[in-house]
């Protein structure tokens, strides 16, 4: 059936750059080209609207959001030694959190079985009240808080297989019991979070699953967490949408990490993650990117990525 697989992004994500920085223009670019080698002639290229500001403050704090405006208006600089904002950085940060929420209702509306946000910056360390590790807003969770806004979907889970753990993603919905989060990541690294004995707070303890890899583990320390222990809670967890952070710096050939997980690595894992979708009753999974430093991996991962989720919810 051809239109299965949804791509949302927007060249003027291309606008967001600082000379030298590794989240440059040039990822974005390659995980379209990657999106589209794995959806093939199933693809649809999807329009997307800006964000509502009520979406945006859902997360973000009022105060953090005027920042982020007054500073892009101003010329840019910086939220934190890694993270940078250039005159048009608010309005990119915004088009990668309403591309995000687009992939996120498609997803859950059966519109799309495969809804890839390819977007930049990313989001997973950006908190309620500052951004950090090359991220502005946290755009899978303004997904999330969309989508309850919307009544469609209450219980979430968030899965996120970048090379670093999503601190701020964590930390918005730690307390929360309908927010399931899983993640694997390498450890001790950058930002130094997502212990396995980090499983929440009060009445959602348990709900937040950290399984940390070391450096050097490769795809048999990465599908064994995925398959045998994360993707279990999260059928287990019986959410009503399933949203992934999907970043690709725990590739071999990343620059900026130290795993070793292979392109077939990512594919395993998104097929074990499409039969997961599939067991649950969900329609579809909605993706946004994070990282990913290596060019030629990153288009690689993400084909692989699409392809195998395909794979998996055919299989079931």
């Amino acid at each position: 059936m051809p239109g299965r697989v949804w791509l949302f992004t927007d060249d003027r994500m291309d606008g967001h750059a600082s000379a030298g920085h590794p989240e440059r223009p040039e990822r974005r670019l390659a995980a379209v080209d990657g999106v589209r080698d794995g959806a093939g002639d199933e693809l649809v290229e999807a329009s997307f609207d800006q964000p509502a500001e009520s979406e945006l403050a859902a997360i973000h704090r009022p105060a953090y959001l005027a920042l982020l405006k007054d500073g892009s208006d101003r010329g840019g600089g910086w939220l934190d030694g890694d993270t940078y904002l250039g005159p048009s950085s608010y309005e990119v940060a915004c088009l990668a959190a309403g591309a995000t929420v687009a992939a996120a209702r498609a997803a859950v509306a059966g519109e799309a079985a495969v809804a890839f946000a390819v977007v930049r910056p990313p989001g997973h360390h950006a908190a309620a009240d500052h951004g950090s590790g090359f991220c502005i807003l946290n755009n899978i969770a303004i997904a999330a808080a969309a989508l309850r806004s919307d009544g469609v979907a209450r219980r979430i889970a968030i899965v996120d297989w970048d090379v670093h753990h999503g601190d701020g993603t964590q930390d918005l919905f730690d307390a929360d019991p309908d927010l399931l989060y899983a993640s694997t990541h390498q450890s001790p690294f950058y930002p130094g979070t997502g212990s396995a004995s980090e499983r929440g707070s009060r009445e959602a303890i348990g709900t937040k699953i950290n399984r940390p890899l070391l450096a050097g583990d490769g795809d048999d320390a990465f599908v064994a967490a995925w398959v045998d222990e994360l993707l279990p809670a999260v059928e287990a967890f019986a959410p009503e949408a399933v949203l992934v952070s999907a970043g690709y710096d725990a590739h071999a050939a990343d620059p900026l990490a130290e795993l070793s997980v292979t392109t077939e690595g990512f594919g395993a894992v998104a097929q074990a993650l499409g039969r997961s979708v599939a067991r649950i009753g969900l329609a579809g999974v909605a993706l946004t990117l994070e990282g990913g430093y290596d060019l030629q991996a990153l288009r690689a991962a993400s084909a692989a990525t699409v392809r195998g989720l395909l794979a998996g919810i055919d299989s079931g």
